[in-house]
């Protein structure tokens, strides 16, 4: 039985995958009735926010085939009004005999009170079944519930010998085109794209999904002095996707051109990591990714905030002691201290490496 539960579940969690971009800030989540012969007779995903959840997908699919079955849903099943009605009362009508979840929704509306409902109506109930699995599916989700802040993504390449750019700035392109074909994709799957005030003045990026995907970032722009180019990509294209810069209260004049453009400007006492953190965390942001300079980097680096790194490694090299590496700020003093990852994964990306971080939940 825990064998089949696991590749059930599996196939659950595969299918919530495809919700990625298209739910934030709800959670991914998959489903799959099992009938009671051991075949799939429903499935389904969270396919939109606002939209039904994936145990209504997987219910209709199955129809009656679901009276004495199993369902197994990769997030317990919520049992609040929200955008739609709660699932734990489909869940119920459909005759169930057992309920398969992998991990419990923190949400404080929820928070064990689907999986109460369900035993409560006699179904059996088995928790926890591919939960680490779960946990990295949606640790942005978590993130946002429990500490009120995004999932922070920090992407660069760099050379072999760890540079970002030569030592006169120049830095494209390090990676090769399927390295940035795939970070269109990335970008195309996140509620933002930070940068500092540095990487628009020396790349003048437009930092959009090029083709674009099932969302559509906020270019972000760090900027203490406000002293930004009054023309660049970034200015012409705010009327068109949202630009946001955040500044000093008295910087604000020095971006009247960005603001009559469109961009919005947010004026802070402070620009540190954990204000902008909570700001973003406010405006109910789930992944953020960070795509440089290395003082942003830094800054973050040195807060505790970098949730993820994806890093690509290229087959190539710079030397010079003044090129550039990808993370500066204060950093740390003792290697005992450095940051140490532990779910971390390669993948080739020909030419290049990437290689890919995660904190654990």
């Amino acid at each position: 039985m825990l064998a089949d539960d696991e590749r059930f579940m599996l196939h659950a969690l595969a299918l919530a995958e495809r919700g990625r971009g298209a739910v934030e800030p709800n959670p991914m989540v998959g489903a799959i009735v099992v009938s009671e012969t051991g075949h799939i007779v429903g499935e389904g995903w969270h396919e939109r926010f606002g939209e039904p959840h994936a145990e209504i997908h997987a219910l209709q699919h199955a129809g009656d085939a679901a009276c004495g079955g199993t369902l197994y849903v990769s997030l317990e099943p919520c049992c609040h009004f929200g955008k739609t009605p709660p699932c734990t009362d489909a869940v119920l009508r459909a005759g169930l005999r057992r309920v398969v979840v992998a991990m419990a929704d923190p949400f404080p509306k929820v928070a064990g009170g689907g999986i109460a409902i369900l035993l409560k109506a006699g179904l059996q109930v088995e928790l926890g079944i591919c939960e680490t699995l779960a946990r990295r599916l949606n640790a942005p989700y978590l993130m946002l519930t429990q500490q009120a802040r995004p999932w922070f993504i920090a992407k660069w390449a760099m050379t072999l010998d760890g540079k970002i750019a030569t030592k006169t700035g120049d830095s494209q392109w390090i990676s090769g085109i399927a390295s940035r074909e795939l970070v269109h994709e990335w970008r195309g799957q996140v509620d933002a794209i930070l940068v500092g005030r540095g990487t628009v003045h020396a790349d003048d990026p437009m930092l959009t999904a090029r083709p674009p995907g099932p969302r559509t970032a906020t270019r972000i722009v760090l900027s203490a002095s406000g002293m930004l180019p009054a023309d660049c990509q970034l200015v012409r294209t705010a009327r068109d996707v949202p630009v946001i810069v955040f500044t000093r209260p008295e910087a604000v004049r020095n971006l009247r051109s960005w603001s009559d453009a469109g961009a919005e400007i947010v004026p802070l006492d402070s620009l540190d990591a954990l204000t902008i953190a909570r700001e973003l965390g406010n405006r109910r942001m789930t992944n953020v990714f960070i795509e440089g300079g290395a003082g942003v980097l830094g800054s973050f680096h040195d807060a505790g905030l970098l949730d993820e790194l994806r890093v690509f490694i290229a087959p190539v090299l710079l030397g010079g002691t003044a090129a550039p590496g990808p993370i500066a700020g204060v950093g740390i003093a003792r290697l005992a201290d450095a940051t140490r990852w532990d779910d971390v994964e390669f993948r080739s990306v020909e030419p290049d490496m990437l290689m890919r971080c995660r904190r654990l939940l």
